[in-house]
């Protein structure tokens, strides 16, 4: 659980990290023209800030949580340090420092080893039998044993540093939490949000004392059917018992971390009626580039070719750009005429970038493209396309799309497996997406052009 928390913390870093900067966007016109931000952009640098609070509400409640974990972690070291000093009857185990020391039978030595060996068994010497004594271990050390099983190899136990195990390496869920999160109502299996379909509408008056006019607005309406997402694992008890180290905090994280995963995955790739991942939105903006040998100039004003379609087919910006690590890995790999970057860390301050980079990371946020802040996640998937090596670059309104999440839970049940001596873990949640409340703002970038990368 430890492991779960501390990717939460990262992934709550970065989304507040990006919450910042787009907070700090709003008021770049209004700085630029030295002027008071317009209504719009004032009631946008409130949302901005609200959420950058929820941000950080968020952050000091996990930073809590992990708090408490790693004293009781550091708790178990202590004790398990004070196991292995006493050993299990509670003796002290003595230190003891080995010295090089002459032979006692060496060649030019002061004793003998036949006139100890007579005087010991004749004569009842106790200090010629101990030197025989230790004659023997001389001997015994001196042959020529290895550190293989069945020549000495059992005195050399291998050293297991449990508490340094490696984690499975997964993605995040990025997209996810870009998203417009709500908690997920309890109660129903579905959510579903009226939407009006066709609107009013007015015109000019003919002339005075004349019908206006009068049109008629029709209502439709959009749901979200709630998706169980789960994982389990049975393990002896034996395992739980005999481990030096809690099991089952280790397996619990890794379903932990793989729901996030899978929540990312839903997110992205969902195809199922009423709750289809944002690549599969009905009704989306869908940008083709198709191109052999596609190049950073071509894609380029495919990007904002995106970022017009959410304009002009929601009347609102777009707020993210998501795309896979590999193609962002692309774009930071492109050169100009004379070998210069096209994109560079914000501290060069270039004058003809083709984006910005912000920090080095596997998955989260990246830099900025055309004024949106980029993010990578590896969850994009790249199997698309005819020739199933396609990704796919995303262009959004985040606050357009709704994501229900309930409260995980991690359970453990030890009668469910009583007859085996068992113990079944397991880690359960439920989510529903509302991505089709307004598909025009969402854009997709799909085509040959988007094959795996040359560098």
């Amino acid at each position: 659980m430890l492991a779960y928390l501390r990717k939460q913390m990262t992934a709550a870093l970065e989304a507040r990290a990006a919450l910042k900067t787009e907070l700090d966007s709003v008021l770049t016109a209004p700085t630029a023209e030295n002027r008071n931000p317009s209504t719009d952009e004032a009631q946008r640098f409130n949302e901005k800030r609200d959420a950058v609070k929820a941000k950080d509400t968020e952050i000091e409640e996990l930073a809590a949580k992990i708090k408490d974990l790693e004293q009781d972690e550091a708790r178990e070291q202590r004790a398990a340090q004070v196991y292995a000093d006493h050993g299990q009857a509670g003796e002290r185990r003595e230190r003891v420092r080995v010295t090089s020391e002459p032979e006692t039978y060496r060649k030019g030595g002061q004793t003998s080893y036949f006139r100890d060996l007579y005087r010991a068994t004749q004569k009842g010497d106790t200090a010629a039998a101990e030197r025989l004594q230790r004659n023997d271990r001389e001997v015994m050390e001196q042959r020529a044993v290895t550190t293989t099983d069945g020549s000495m190899g059992e005195f050399v136990p291998p050293l297991w540093m449990v508490n340094d195990y490696v984690e499975l390496a997964r993605a995040g869920r990025v997209t996810a939490d870009r998203l417009r999160p709500q908690a997920l109502p309890p109660g129903t299996d579905s959510i579903s949000l009226p939407k009006v379909a066709t609107g009013t509408a007015v015109a000019a008056q003919a002339s005075q004392n004349t019908s206006v006019q009068n049109t008629d607005a029709t209502l439709g309406s959009v749901t979200a059917a709630v998706e169980t997402i789960a994982g389990q694992q049975v393990v002896p008890q034996q395992l739980l018992d005999q481990s030096p180290i809690n099991v089952d905090d280790i397996l619990l994280a890794d379903l932990a971390a793989d729901y996030a995963v899978k929540l990312d995955v839903f997110v992205l790739s969902n195809n199922a009626a009423n709750k289809r991942g944002l690549l599969n939105v009905s009704g989306l903006n869908a940008v083709t580039y198709t191109d052999a040998s596609p190049t950073v100039a071509e894609l380029y004003p495919k990007v904002a070719d995106g970022i017009q379609l959410v304009h002009t087919n929601r009347l609102m910006p777009a707020d993210t750009i998501v795309m896979h690590p590999r193609r962002w890995a692309w774009f930071t790999a492109q050169v100009d005429t004379q070998g210069r970057p096209l994109v560079v860390p914000v501290a060069n301050m270039p004058q003809n970038a083709l984006a910005s980079m912000g920090e080095n990371v596997s998955e989260g946020f990246v830099g900025t493209m055309q004024g949106l802040p980029v993010y990578v996640d590896p969850n994009v998937p790249t199997n698309l396309g005819a020739g199933t090596n396609e990704d796919r670059t995303l262009i959004f309104r985040s606050t357009d799309v709704i994501l229900f999440e309930g409260t995980p839970q991690a359970e453990v049940f030890r009668e469910t497996k009583a007859d085996q001596l068992s113990v079944l873990l397991r880690f359960f949640n439920y989510a529903a997406i509302h991505s089709e409340r307004y598909p025009k703002s969402i854009s997709v970038i799909a085509g040959t052009g988007l094959i795996a990368p040359t560098f």
